[in-house]
């Protein structure tokens, strides 16, 4: 494979890369770092991208797409990482709005299209339920047809960012059939209906982004239904692999291999500095060899998502691979911060040692759930036995 950039492709980088430079101001970045809340920095962050006409790389031109090539949209990534900008909240922009352009009627493109690219709409994710995590189609939250509408009854659990969000894509059981993927349907609800209650799941990192959702006796009108009834699974699929492609997160693993490097070279021990420790060294080198071939796949994925294909078992490889390398990582930076940091020169940073420990240490504990949500990593090497070796 030639990585070479072409001239064309060195001055998109360029244009990027000045973007970043004079759009993502120190004023966003003290908002995201230190804000309570959640929303406000992500929706004024994406405006500004919008703005641009950059916040949804992935999306067909007519619908506010960019067209860039594979090329394009890594070069966008990598500079983004190395700006240190936050990436878009995926629920609306790459989750819930693909399936809408994909699979929506008209009236639904116009209706959500435009306002999932201004931010004006924030969405959250219905899969998981009490009883159906990884076996997804196991759920059981029932919609009931009651003539212009649904009525939805049951719970999620594990939707992330539903405190803040104006509407919820869900999956919900509308028939019983003998194989439990049948029967599901595809709803998009109104987070302000009657009959939802929000209650908050605080993690072990002390932070409520995760909630359960309750339905009781929710009225959604006929119209929010997506595609046809009874096959919201072939939709939910198409969602997933979009979601567990994304989930990889090369660009800011790649990001973090640098931030924890430097941080190594600011260590003191009896041979220099702690990245001159051969065994740092050579797990700096596993990581980075491993993260390597995993961002080739990317833009293997990334092609053919540009050329109107939908990502198939590579999307679960991706998952499986970038999660676990994002664990190491964190692994890794405990390491580094925790047990050397008595010899940090602490005036290398922009923020102070126990700043520095207290992120390492949150970034540990919800990573830990990264081979968990958007499918198991166990349930996704089941997907690639099933598609790619037939058993």
């Amino acid at each position: 494979m030639d990585n070479r950039f072409s001239s064309a492709d060195l001055e998109f980088q360029q244009e990027v890369r000045a973007f970043f430079a004079s759009e993502f101001t120190d004023e966003i970045k003290e908002l995201i770092a230190t804000s309570e809340e959640t929303k406000a920095p992500a929706v004024k962050w994406q405006k500004i991208l919008h703005k641009k006409g950059w916040v949804a790389p992935d999306w067909p031109e007519k619908f506010g797409g960019t067209g860039w090539s594979p090329v394009q949209k890594y070069i966008f990534e990598s500079e983004r990482c190395l700006a240190g900008a936050p990436d878009v909240v995926p629920f609306g922009l790459r989750m819930v709005g693909p399936v809408i352009f994909t699979f929506g009627n008209d009236e639904q493109q116009q209706r959500f299209l435009p306002r999932i690219l201004e931010s004006e709409d924030w969405w959250c994710q219905g899969y998981s339920e009490p009883g159906a995590g990884s076996d997804l189609a196991a759920l059981q939250t029932k919609a009931v047809r009651d003539g212009d509408d649904y009525i939805v009854n049951g719970a999620k659990i594990w939707t992330t960012y539903a405190q803040h969000a104006d509407w919820i894509f869900c999956l919900v059981r509308t028939g019983n059939f003998e194989k439990r993927q049948q029967g599901i349907s595809f709803l998009l609800i109104d987070m302000n209906s009657d009959g939802i209650q929000v209650n908050p799941i605080h993690t072990i990192d002390n932070h409520h982004s995760l909630n359960e959702v309750v339905f009781e006796n929710v009225r959604v009108p006929v119209e929010n239904l997506i595609g046809v009834e009874n096959q919201g699974w072939t939709y939910a699929k198409a969602l997933l692999a979009h979601e567990r492609t994304s989930i990889a997160g090369v660009a800011d693993s790649k990001r973090w291999l640098m931030d924890i490097k430097e941080i190594a070279k600011q260590q003191s021990n009896a041979d220099g500095t702690l990245f001159d420790d051969p065994l740092i060294q050579q797990r700096f080198s596993d990581i980075e060899i491993e993260l390597m071939a995993l961002e080739f796949m990317e833009l293997r994925v990334l092609a053919k998502l540009s050329s109107g294909e939908t990502p198939g078992p590579e999307s679960s490889l991706l998952k499986i691979k970038g999660t676990e390398i994002q664990q190491a990582l964190q692994e890794l930076r405990m390491q580094v911060i925790g047990a050397y940091s008595g010899s940090l020169r602490i005036d290398q940073f922009n923020n102070d040692l126990q700043q520095q420990g207290s992120y390492a240490r949150k970034e540990y504990m919800y990573g830990r759930a990264a081979t968990i949500y958007g499918g198991s990593n166990e349930v996704q090497r089941n997907v690639i036995a099933k598609a790619v070796l037939g058993l």
